[in-house]
């Protein structure tokens, strides 16, 4: 559809001004459906109210993302695409975006984190300004825990709800159990509640993420249901603030209104997750006090 939006425009002749980013994406697909002929930095520079310079440079940022461009010489020449070397318009969600920034940066050291790179690189290049702004938003709400030693991850709990802490002499980062006694809210193992959250167990795969991600970009309240270590489900209202992931378990980062303090959930423990529509109050990362050092702490990053 971005991309016939983008024909027509070009068919009417020049477009309005528009930022860099929608500009770059708009010049491949005018490329693609001009294809196999080609496009000189004039015709493009009176198109996009900008300048020949403006163009060329333009076009130079494309291929160094990899976008097939090539120049063709002469007094009919100008800017190509090999059509046969790159895709339709694809519409990348803002999380789809951030997935791929999340698996660069959790193991650079695989042989094929320059594939990943430049695979970042070219889908943020054709990305509209909107879902990269929502990218960026969402992925400033993702956290990566370093382990001090190679193949301690396991030594995070398998826990109930916990303040996340790193223990002293540098071992790995722990989610700690909650030392006071559950308050109201819990179902007992065997209700009637527990056995309508149970109905939750094994959702279908990121259903329950998404739901997060959302509540996360627009700031809502989420009501959970969770289950710990000792099988107690507990109904409880939180304000999302992070996703946190070690090298085998990924949390939810949010402030507890039952508990009244920053929390860590287990994402495979959360059994159901409703978005309240509530708007929180603003927390930030940093709001939440974790007690983990910034060495362990990686940020994916969109810019690679």
């Amino acid at each position: 559809m971005a991309g016939r939006i983008v024909e027509l425009s070009v068919a009417a002749g020049s477009v309005p001004a528009v930022n860099r980013t929608d500009r770059l994406y708009a010049i491949v697909e005018d490329l693609r459906a001009s294809a196999p002929r080609p496009r000189s930095a004039r015709q493009l520079a009176g198109r996009y109210e900008v300048s020949a310079r403006t163009i060329e440079r333009d076009i130079l940022a494309l291929q160094e993302s990899g976008v097939p461009v090539y120049a063709e010489p002469g007094r009919r020449g100008g800017y190509a695409i090999d059509t046969t070397m790159t895709l339709p318009p694809v519409n990348f969600t803002a999380a789809e975006m951030v997935a791929i920034a999340v698996a660069l940066a959790r193991d650079e050291r695989t042989p094929f984190a320059a594939a990943t790179r430049s695979a970042l690189r070219k889908v943020l290049a054709a990305a509209p300004a909107a879902q990269t702004a929502e990218a960026a938003q969402l992925i400033d709400r993702v956290r990566l825990i370093s382990m001090a030693s190679p193949g301690r991850d396991e030594a995070v709990p398998a826990a109930a709800a916990g303040t996340v802490t790193a223990p002293a002499g540098g071992g790995p980062a722990r989610v700690g159990t909650e030392a006071a006694a559950p308050r109201g809210g819990t179902a007992r193992p065997g209700s009637a509640r527990e056995r309508a959250a149970s109905r939750w167990a094994g959702p279908q795969p990121g259903g329950v993420p998404l739901v997060i991600q959302e509540a996360i970009t627009a700031g809502h309240v989420l009501r959970l249901d969770y289950r710990d270590r000792h099988d107690q489900v507990t109904v409880r209202e939180v304000e999302p603030v992070a996703f946190a992931a070690t090298r085998n378990q990924w949390y939810l980062l949010a402030w507890c209104r039952l508990r009244q303090g920053s929390r860590a959930f287990r994402l495979d423990r959360i059994l159901a997750a409703v978005d309240t529509r509530v708007t929180a109050p603003p927390r930030a990362y940093r709001d939440l006090d974790v007690d983990i050092p910034d060495a362990l702490i990686t940020r994916p990053d969109l810019h690679v």
